[in-house]
């Protein structure tokens, strides 16, 4: 293996993108293969303490930077990982994407746009400008795409075109690139030197909330019981993961790939509900079929999705129950051997919040090939095997 590539991440939170970096050059799908180490996390930051403690169980050779982005000088970041301007190959990194999710959209200031942390954005675009990475990547939430962000987020892409990097963006559904899960995330990639990124295109397709259009030439959505295959079958399920309370009974009875609505006019269970009267998420259940929806960071007692499978309760009652945190790993795309210290809450809010590895791989994975650094001949798996 020769020199390994810098790299420098912002936001690192769980390392979705970290890992995704560190592993661009690993079979795709593979959460197995590790790679050969073309590149390397040289400085991960994040102000959050669980976090940063993730990050140091994972990444054993990253220096890590505790700290709020705001006051850290771009300095200090090259410092600590032994790195002085233009010597990034990359710089990577989600700035906290709660401004622009539609969970909270109820609160007035988000509706306007007005967020504080929404500065994070232009602390992104700081290091950029004085560190001068060879090129950057950055993913947020699809909503920072929506018209309610418009201003905020044509002044990032105008920030940061006016520094040469020709930022080109797009939002990608991390199904269509061999991820088990519904979920969108929207990435900007731009080079130092102003060549125009062109984003990977899917390897897989199947139908979503938005397409009900399936291209038969790529490998279909990898699904949930495919996700979950070979995971080891516990007799007992723990306190912390039944569905318990109020609407207990009525969660257990939703079938798999149902909601509330199940508890409608319309559907066949009670009606309890009244028509579209709660998010999409409230007592959602997976379909075994089909690929999870996004999995939720900071969910309620009564937000999904839960498991397909019922559990007996100490009642002997059946219950919905939470998924584990083995199965969120799959979910996202993570090793199984990747470690969260905490709760099974503690894992949901940090992988909730990452970026799936195998949607990282793929973008990493192109850039690093537009830049000169690797050749993308291996093909995709037909299902993720964990």
């Amino acid at each position: 293996m020769g020199e390994q590539l810098p790299v420098v991440s912002l936001f690192s939170g769980a390392g979705g993108l970290d890992l995704a970096v560190e592993r661009a050059d690993a079979e795709p799908l593979a959460s197995d293969d590790p790679g050969d180490g073309l590149l390397r996390v040289s400085v991960a930051t994040d102000y959050n303490e669980p976090a940063l403690q993730t990050l140091k169980t994972n990444f054993r050779g990253t220096a890590t930077l505790a700290g709020d982005i705001r006051v850290v000088p771009t300095e200090t970041i090259l410092a600590t990982a032994g790195l002085r301007p233009t010597e990034p190959v990359l710089l990577v990194g989600g700035p906290p994407c709660t401004p622009f999710s539609k969970s909270g959209f109820w609160l007035e200031q988000k509706r306007a746009s007005r967020d504080p942390n929404a500065s994070l954005l232009d602390e992104y675009v700081r290091v950029v400008r004085e560190a001068q990475p060879e090129a950057f990547i950055l993913e947020n939430v699809q909503g920072l795409t929506y018209k309610t962000h418009k201003a905020q987020f044509e002044r990032l892409l105008r920030a940061l075109g006016e520094l040469g990097y020709n930022p080109q963006w797009r939002v990608l559904l991390a199904a269509d690139y061999g991820v088990p899960q519904l979920r969108r995330r929207v990435f900007v990639v731009g080079r130092r030197d102003g060549v125009r990124f062109e984003f990977p295109e899917p390897t897989h397709s199947g139908w979503s909330e938005h397409t009900r259009v399936v291209d038969v030439n790529k490998t279909p959505h990898v699904t949930a019981a495919q996700a979950f295959e070979g995971l080891p079958t516990l007799a007992q399920a723990s306190d912390d993961e039944i569905v318990d309370g109020s609407y207990a009974v009525l969660a257990a009875e939703v079938p798999p790939g149902q909601n509330y609505l199940w508890h409608t006019e319309r559907y066949g269970g009670r009606d309890h509900f009244e028509w579209r009267s709660r998010y999409w998420t409230f007592l959602l259940r997976l379909d075994p079929n089909r690929p999870s929806t996004t999995l939720q960071a900071q969910p309620g007692p009564w937000v999904g999705p839960f498991h397909w499978e019922n559990v007996r309760a100490a009642s002997g009652e059946e219950r919905a129950r939470r998924l584990r945190a083995n199965e969120m790993l799959r979910l996202m795309s993570f090793p199984d051997d990747f470690k969260i210290t905490g709760s099974r809450v503690d894992v949901q809010r940090q992988l909730g919040n990452a970026v799936p590895m195998e949607l990282g791989k793929a973008v990493v994975r192109a850039l690093m090939a537009q830049l000169g650094y690797m050749h993308c001949e291996r093909t995709p798996r037909a299902a993720a095997s964990g």
